[in-house]
Formats: C-alpha cells, structure tokens, sequence
C-alpha cells in the first residue's frame, strides 16, 4: 500500500451499499467495495454478477438507484443539499468524467481518425490543451504503449491488442486521477491479451489507482492489492488475492475458479 493510502487518507472510491435496477431486476444489491489511492482492485465473477454495471456506476455511465458512490472524496454524478441528492449538470458531469480514464472491451477509438488523432482530440477538445502540447503528449504515451511507429495508421490498419493500446494511451493523455478497465483483454485474440496486459501491468507499477473487470487470474493474482468476488449482484468474497484465489472461502467462488483457472 502506498503511503497516500495510510490510514487517514480518503480512498479513491468509495462505494456505499449501492444498489442499480434494470427493468426490475436488482442487478447490484448494496455493494460496498474501498479503492485506495495507488491501488489496483480486480473484479471478478461470472457474466451478468454486476461487474461491469458497478465500473460504469462509478464514472455514472449508469446511474445507480440507491446508495453512495464516492470518487477522491465527492459523490459521484450527485451533489447534496439540504439533505437531499440532486443530480449535477451534463457538464458538470463531463468534467468529472474527464478525471476518469475508462478503457472498454471493443476499444470505441475513432475510426476515421489516425492513432495520433485519437489520442490528441480529447486534450484538444475536453482539457483546452494547445494542438502543439496536446501532440508531444500523444506521442510520448504512444511510446510508453509501443506504438509509436504507428501514429499516422488508422485502428482497421492495426490488431485488437494495438487498438486497445491506443485506447490506453487516449485514456492516459486525458491525466487521469483513476483508470477503469472493463474486461479490456475479452475480444483479443489470445496471442494479443500479453501485450495488453504488459501496458496495465507498467500502469499499476507506476502508481496509477485502478479497477479492473477481468477474467484474466493470473494478472489478477500477480498485480491486485485486492480481489472481489460479484455473484447475483453482492460481494461474495474479497481480500488479497494470493489468499482469495488459491483458498476462497465462499463455495460459490471455489465453483467459480474451478471453471476458469
């Protein structure tokens, strides 16, 4: 645990029995789940436990129904006063999500953009960063991602595991206090998963506070500081991984693993 996460500190997320509804079906059922500063938590379970629903609750891709989501210390999409929540502004909510960085499964880059572009227009357009700046940057995290011989290509000129690159790098030039990750390595083809994996794994080392849905154990048990386990909506086990995925206590996670590991 970094000292930033001492005692004391407030966590980078926070959620408070948050509870999400889709149609009538109680999808998240009063999660409670602390993210400290620095840290790096993997979400795990089987499809439709209400992992990826809890990741875009937190940057209020989704709204949830019940509950408190904090992020750094601030309600998540909401503001209170005079005892009660009120919704922020779509602006006000865009300029929190800008502090968010979120990665998904299908990449979402801009087709018709070159990779530089790509990661240039958010700085650009969001942060209000000089087109001169806003390349220099680009191109120092396409270097950092290894791709920087491929600025001017476009993402159907690359592989699913360099487009989700790029992705990361995009996600990166917008300075990001916290980076989501929702099953980032699940449409690539096998060959290509490590390369992703290697970029996250140098993002963990180097600090940055993460969440990550994934099916990938072994990054879960070799980079997380802490696994949950989601089953029918509620945390059924969490903890270090080293003790949560080789001696899970919850028979419902021991079923689990005996199918993916």
């Amino acid at each position: 645990m970094s000292a930033e996460s001492a005692v004391g500190a407030v966590p980078m997320v926070e959620a408070r029995a948050v509870c999400k509804h889709y149609a009538g079906v109680e999808v998240l059922k009063g999660v409670d789940l602390v993210v400290n500063r620095g840290e790096v938590t993997c979400l795990i379970g089987p499809s439709g436990s209400g992992k990826s629903t809890l990741l875009r609750c937190i940057n209020h891709l989704e709204k949830h129904d019940a509950g408190e989501l904090l992020v750094d210390g601030q309600l998540v999409g909401y503001e209170a006063r005079d005892g009660k929540l009120y919704e922020r502004s779509d602006k006000q909510i865009c300029v929190e999500r800008s502090r968010i960085g979120m990665v998904f499964q299908r990449f979402n880059l801009f087709q018709h953009l070159t990779v530089l572009d790509n990661v240039t227009i958010g700085q650009v357009k969001v942060k209000n960063v000089s087109p001169d700046a806003a390349v220099t940057r680009a191109r120092e995290l396409l270097a950092r991602v290894g791709l920087d011989a491929k600025e001017k290509n476009y993402p159907s000129q690359l592989s699913g595991g360099q487009q989700q690159r790029v992705a990361i790098a995009r996600a990166l030039a917008m300075e990001p206090k916290l980076m989501l990750f929702d099953e980032p390595t699940s449409a690539l083809d096998p060959e290509l998963v490590g390369e992703v994996l290697d970029v996250m794994k140098d993002l963990a080392r180097s600090g940055m506070t993460m969440i990550v849905v994934t099916h990938e154990m072994g990054f879960a048990r070799e980079v997380a500081d802490t696994v949950y386990f989601l089953d029918r909506g509620i945390i059924e086990e969490s903890g270090d991984p080293r003790k949560v995925l080789t001696a899970p206590s919850s028979e419902r996670l021991k079923s689990f693993l005996s199918k993916v590991l």
